[in-house]
């Protein structure tokens, strides 16, 4: 049934905002600039796994609260104060960051990477709020699409900063995302509209508090009763753990190849500079085209093609790295990983709200959001693990030992596939199934 209700312009406009906001920090401190403070601070062979583990102690917390928070923000009446707090406080830690020593700053990191993340499960159970069934995938395509605009301000910033002062100011280009994520942030924390919960229940007691876990532990234990629920979350799992993966370590693995092919480390970090432009760019133009194609065929088919872009991704990647091949490949690779993450954002979202009963979209949100943070614990730490057995261990150069763990995370990307199979995205009749888990 088409939704009657008029959602104004401005509305979607400034959600969409939202996207470009976070993404200034996921493109500017997550991919970009941290890890290569990180390299500076703890030197190259190190780098990997000391940035691995912090990456991996952030998504942890993350992992465990996330069901919980998005119970919580079923029980409210507006889901915009916890959006607001969680932007807050992501701002808030990377306008502090290398402001102190190495180990009070990877502390700043993991507060400013929970404060995203808790914000971007917030900001997703929102999309009910500014779409309808008929122009889903098109608004959170051009979401997806647009929103990486972002990563052109931060990957511009680093650019124009670096080239102002040699040694380049990491505690000024922190500040300066921190503002400009708060700043574009104001319009969705202003004009998105809530239709808002007809029945809140107190959030923050301690019988609320056990009652949403209690509810959360339900849910898992009774994950059958809302169909393709649990087989997409473990999919879900396996190809975010590889994609967000290489997201995280694309800065690094782009210098080591540069270095590996006779270039200095400052050629490597300016060569880093222009190939997540060209995936930013490719990331653009894949949101907006798959947001159309996940209205056109939906979000199963799109998410299953997106992965096979993917593969091919991993497989080139990895080449490149053991075979030390051109560094002009990496502009291949950034092209196609581009246009693949921009498909992958574009059909998942949708495809988690058609497995997503009207009432529960916190808490089921918690669950995208978990299993988003397990796959950032797990992805990390492996390719962590991976670089110190073969480069610290065994003496592999370090791009060899990154090729052998983007191998292992294009497993992974297989493992989902096969997984995802068996789930349709057709339209839930949630009434008739609400009715038929009150007679059992």
């Amino acid at each position: 049934m088409t939704e009657s209700r008029v959602i104004s312009k401005r509305a979607v406009v400034s959600w969409i905002l939202y996207d470009l906001a976070n993404v200034i920090f996921t493109m500017g401190v997550v991919s970009l600039k941290f890890p290569l403070f990180v390299r500076e601070s703890v030197g190259p062979q190190r780098a990997d796994s000391v940035y691995g583990a912090i990456t991996a102690v952030a998504m942890g917390i993350m992992f465990l609260i996330s069901p919980l928070l998005g119970a919580m923000t079923d029980r409210a009446r507006r889901r915009m104060p916890f959006l607001i707090s969680a932007t807050v406080l992501c701002c808030g830690a990377t306008a502090l960051l290398t402001r102190g020593p190495f180990q009070l700053t990877a502390i700043l990191f993991v507060l400013a990477n929970g404060g995203y993340q808790a914000g971007v499960q917030f900001y997703d159970s929102l999309l009910p709020e500014v779409t309808t069934e008929e122009n889903r995938g098109r608004i959170n395509g051009l979401a997806i699409g647009l929103g990486y605009i972002g990563s052109y301000i931060a990957i511009g910033l680093g650019v124009l900063l670096g080239a102002s002062d040699a040694s380049f100011p990491f505690t000024k280009y922190f500040t300066i995302v921190a503002v400009l994520f708060f700043a574009i942030a104001i319009p969705c924390f202003l004009f998105v509209r809530e239709r808002g919960n007809p029945n809140p229940r107190p959030i923050f007691t301690a019988a609320a508090i056990s009652e949403s876990v209690a509810q959360t532990i339900t849910t898992l234990k009774s994950g059958h009763r809302y169909p393709g629920l649990l087989r997409f979350l473990l999919g879900r799992a396996f190809y975010t753990d590889a994609i967000n993966t290489v997201i995280s370590f694309m800065s690094l693995y782009t210098v080591n190849v540069a270095i590996a092919t006779g270039l200095t480390t400052e050629q490597g970090q300016a060569r880093a500079n222009i190939v997540l432009g060209t995936a930013v760019t490719a990331a653009i133009l894949g949101g907006i085209t798959w947001g159309f194609v996940v209205d056109r065929i939906g979000p199963r088919r799109a998410l299953r093609s997106v992965l096979f872009f993917w593969i091919a991704t991993f497989l080139l990647a990895a080449c490149v790295g053991a075979f030390r091949m051109p560094i002009i490949w990496l502009y291949v690779v950034a092209c196609v990983a581009g246009f693949s993450l921009g498909g992958t954002w574009a059909s998942d979202r949708p495809f988690m709200l058609r497995l997503t009963p009207p009432d529960r979209v916190g808490e089921f949100y918690g669950f995208y959001g978990m299993v988003g943070r397990f796959s950032a614990v797990t992805g990390p730490a492996l390719w962590g693990l991976t670089t110190y057995i073969f480069v610290q261990r065994l003496g592999l150069p370090e791009v060899r030992g990154e090729a052998i763990a983007i191998i292992l995370l294009l497993g992974m990307v297989c493992v989902s596939l096969w997984i995802l199979r068996r789930v349709t995205d057709e339209r839930r009749d949630w009434e008739a199934l609400r009715m038929e888990r009150s007679d059992v």
